[in-house]
């Protein structure tokens, strides 16, 4: 895609403009997660019946990622985010508004559908700033993203100890974050699509390069969906914690997360993504290492957060080295995004599956493994590293042309 030149102030305007919609897109799930006891109550569905219909939104997910492109050719890239960002806002209501676990599982699959697209339509649009200023930017991009996701928690707390009706309450978040969205994608890239550029296939198995960089986002997003749900479990039954630390334990690995991708570009710009990567990988096997050894709550807690801190960058490079990864950027990372999300929606799951056969602290041996992983498969990026334009402040407004 491409739409002629752009001046570096517009660039750099783009820049804060797609960090804003990745943050409004973080606070869609942030508002969403912390009612989900409410729309429990409300569609009256048991715990079992629950963790079924939230397999829904990466099902969802899925299915409509690989859509994005074709979205993106036909109607551009900025009109494509206005509309699909949009459409995930708006989604947000539906959940709150089920009556019973069928209509809650559709309105989830809808939700994620709209979740996927909107992620491959923003992360697409994140990459090509990203080549325009010759800069890393995606991992500020995603911390952004958690950022979001922090804010619209906060405000969801709010909410559920105020006793507020969620389909009240996830109405007027619908309505200011749509507002909000809109606003911001006025300044985003308007890339069109080339006379000669023929439209992307609606549906197409992603290029070999996208798996192989899906791999490293898979081992990535499985120590993040492990170390999410289940450290509070694992201080409290391993190592006999009270519930208030075993929480604090969660909240510690979230910040260093949210912390180290808002931080993480300037050490992707000077190491570029593999060294970054397989020093992260480090970090994670270590931190999997005192998680596994602990035998007091500090110790597994600083695991946690060293976990924390080995992961947070490696899906923003991920989704940085599919968008340069070939000719069709929003297939490489559609690609990506299906496999991190389907890594998501398999880690919980997996890690209860095996602690219960064996215990929790072999479920963390896996985890760690899979860290290795990162450091072990790192040179996948190194593409990414390689074609990443090195662009001067008199160039860095030029799109790229594609024939």
């Amino acid at each position: 895609m491409s739409d002629g030149v752009y001046a570096p102030t517009e660039v750099r305007r783009a820049r804060y403009a797609v960090a804003a919609v990745f943050a409004v897109h973080g606070a869609v799930t942030g508002s969403f997660a912390t009612r989900v006891p409410w729309i429990q109550d409300h569609a009256s569905v048991s715990a079992g019946q629950l963790g079924l219909a939230l397999a829904f939104p990466a099902l969802g997910a899925s299915v409509a990622m690989p859509l994005a492109g074709s979205v993106s050719h036909r109607f551009g890239a900025r009109n494509a985010l206005r509309g699909l960002i949009t459409l995930w806002t708006l989604a947000l209501v539906l959940p709150s508004l089920a009556p019973n676990l069928l209509t809650l599982c559709l309105a989830l699959f809808v939700y994620g559908a709209t979740a996927g697209m909107a992620d491959v339509a923003m992360n697409a649009l994140g990459v090509e700033v990203e080549n325009r200023l010759g800069r890393s930017i995606m991992s500020g991009l995603h911390g952004m993203w958690s950022a979001g996701a922090l804010i619209g928690s906060a405000a969801g707390t709010l909410a559920a100890h105020l006793g507020s009706d969620a389909r009240l309450h996830h109405a007027l978040a619908s309505v200011t974050l749509t507002l909000l969205g809109l606003w911001f994608c006025r300044w985003v890239l308007d890339l069109q699509p080339t006379e000669d550029e023929e439209p992307p296939p609606r549906f197409a198995l992603p290029p070999k390069s996208a798996l192989l960089i899906g791999a490293v986002g898979f081992c990535a997003v499985f120590a993040e969906g492990a170390s999410l749900d289940w450290s509070a479990v694992y201080l409290r039954d391993q190592l006999e914690t009270s519930a208030g630390l075993a929480a604090a334990c969660t909240t510690g690995f979230t910040f260093t997360m949210a912390v180290a991708r808002l931080v993480g570009d300037r050490i992707v710009d000077r190491f570029g993504s593999v060294r970054t990567v397989r020093a992260s990988g480090a970090l994670a096997v270590l931190g999997g290492l005192l998680i596994v050894l602990a035998d007091r709550p500090a110790v597994a807690m600083g695991g946690f957060a060293l976990m924390g801190l080995g992961i947070a960058v490696v899906v923003p490079l991920c989704f940085a080295a599919a968008g340069r990864s070939g000719s069709n950027p929003s297939l490489a990372i559609a690609g990506v995004a299906t496999i991190t999300y389907t890594s998501g929606l398999i880690a919980p799951s997996a890690i209860g599956t095996l602690a219960q056969a064996t215990s929790l602290m072999v479920s963390f041996v896996l985890v760690t493994v899979l860290a290795g992983g990162l450091a072990a498969f790192a040179g996948v990026l190194r593409a990414g590293d390689r074609d990443r334009p090195k662009l001067s402040p008199a160039t860095a407004a030029v799109p790229e042309r594609r024939p």
